[in-house]
């Protein structure tokens, strides 16, 4: 591999590294404090007694290290565009992090919303198809509203937000026994978790690139690794 394009690389994935681990510990702390007694209580209710809960130390890993990986691959994502727009600030990584919570958290949740253990409301693979499109097609939107220059295009933006809230989400009988109020907490908890983790990996990123970004932009970098 060139040297360029390891250099390249390295200003991506470093970012990415510090940004993953910043935000995941960030979530992780925030879930365990917040999120965790009510998952929990919420277990407690559909296994028949809090003393078949199990919350120790390996849980307690286990959720940092997912944390941590998901947000590395989510501020890969964000280093790859702000490196591709080429311009990198705190500024520029805090809006691309909000865009990542509009995508990836907001947006699903306005139709469906984090839910607690024994809290389903429709099939599992239907919501996550679902899910999965809302994200994709916002993120797009976005993308086209937010980059485009003509009209057009921001007006195909804005219906790509729309249409996953237009088409509906998949419907099914609510079957719940847990405490009312409680699955509304969690899910304005998880929301409020959820974008302290986007603000991290966004700022994170964009400042650790600041100090490793050998050039403006991946396509300037790559026209110079083949002259």
């Amino acid at each position: 591999m060139p040297l360029n394009s390891l250099v390249a690389l390295r200003s991506l994935l470093l970012p990415a590294l510090a940004a993953g681990i910043a935000a995941g510990l960030s979530t992780a702390l925030l879930q365990e404090l917040y999120l965790v007694p009510m998952i929990l209580q919420a277990e407690a209710v559909e296994l028949g007694g809090a003393e078949h809960v199990h919350h120790g130390l390996d849980r307690m890993l286990y959720t940092a290290l997912f944390d941590c990986l998901g947000a590395f691959g989510f501020a890969l994502l964000l280093a790859a565009g702000l490196a591709w727009r080429g311009a990198v600030s705190w500024k520029q990584g805090l809006m691309w992090g909000l865009a990542g919570y509009a995508s990836f958290a907001l947006a699903p949740a306005l139709g469906l919303p984090p839910e607690l253990p024994g809290a389903e409301t429709a099939a599992l693979a239907a919501r996550q198809l679902w899910w999965i499109g809302c994200a994709l097609a916002t993120a797009a939107g976005i993308a086209c509203y937010a980059l485009g220059s003509a009209r057009s295009v921001r007006a195909l933006g804005v219906v790509m937000i729309v249409l996953p809230h237009f088409i509906g989400v998949p419907s099914g009988e609510e079957l719940s026994a847990l405490p009312v109020g409680l699955p509304r907490s969690f899910a304005f908890g998880s929301l409020a978790v959820s974008l302290v983790m986007w603000v991290v990996i966004g700022i994170v990123t964009a400042v650790v690139m600041t100090r490793n970004l050998p050039s403006p932009s991946i396509a300037e970098t790559a026209s110079n690794a083949g002259t």
